[in-house]
């Protein structure tokens, strides 16, 4: 969140505690959703100790410290250390595009720099390049690579990925989260869950206990506000939510700019439906 153009902390503080008490189990911060390409360094580290602050030891903070220049990702992820995060979070280099190899060599670098657990991250539809399953397998051999983000849209690539390694895999889209438990990831780094904390939290809490059929009707009756959610790029839709909400002010950094006139009333119309607080009200 934003407040006239700077890092909202007292409102991470809130969406904090208020993730906490919904049942949210651990928090990202400078991530995509989070604004992470346009934050200044002093920004992240501060994001991770307002959300140390609040979160109170009660659930884990992860830090996204992945850029596209290894030496400026392996600087990053020890000052996120020094901040505080229990782990990291780190996206695979975009727009250089790197080879397998290249990827190998990047995500080693950072993990021998860093004692903490990492998470990799694999979003080729943003950075133009995946982790392959046997790329993910050499890699799960440092100790501390620990968990693999897949949001390459496919469900065949959490079975894939776990034929090659024993990395806990976490779906990174929400449409495709139970599906993906149900193939055997191990839980969702969510957008969905900043507009819907708690309802979300239920959905994998009971996907991940086994009850598909209620996991399948909590998937069902949210299932429209997460595609709402990228009616146009991500944050954009939801952070115009959770301004709508009253939870955040409305704000956004360049070269982001507000929703259009007519995607608001759809993402309006679909959190109406769902009776979210705020979304049948005027804008402020």
């Amino acid at each position: 969140p934003l407040r006239d153009g700077e890092v909202d902390l007292d409102t991470v503080r809130d969406l904090v505690r208020r993730h906490v008490e919904a049942g949210t189990r651990g928090i990202l911060v400078s991530g995509t959703t989070g604004e992470s390409p346009t934050l200044r360094e002093e920004e992240r580290l501060a994001l991770v100790q307002a959300a140390r602050e609040a979160a109170g030891g009660r659930v884990p903070v992860i830090a996204g410290t992945g850029s596209n220049d290894t030496a400026h990702a392996v600087e990053s992820s020890r000052r996120a250390a020094e901040a505080g995060a229990d782990a990291l979070l780190l996206v695979t280099p975009y727009y250089n595009k790197p080879t397998q190899a290249g990827l190998l060599a990047h995500y080693r670098a950072i993990a021998d720099a860093v004692d903490l657990p990492l998470c990799l991250y694999s979003v080729p539809g943003r950075t133009g390049v995946a982790i392959e399953p046997a790329t993910a397998a050499a890699l799960a051999a440092h100790p501390n690579i620990v968990a693999l983000k897949e949001a390459g849209g496919s469900v065949l690539r959490v079975s894939l990925l776990r034929e090659a390694t024993d990395l806990v895999i976490l779906s990174g889209d929400d449409p495709l989260a139970v599906p993906m438990i149900a193939a055997g990831a191990r839980g969702v780094i969510s957008v969905l869950a900043n507009v819907a904390p708690g309802e979300t939290a239920r959905m994998i809490d009971a996907a991940l206990g086994g009850d598909f059929r209620t996991a399948l009707e909590l998937h069902d009756r949210l299932f429209p506000l997460a595609r709402a959610l990228f009616l146009e790029s991500n944050p954009v839709p939801v952070k115009t939510a959770l301004a709508e909400m009253g939870w955040i002010r409305e704000g956004l950094r360049l070269p982001l700019v507000p929703m259009s006139r007519e995607n608001r009333a759809r993402l309006l119309s679909v959190m109406e439906g769902l009776g979210l607080p705020g979304a049948a009200a005027p804008r402020s």
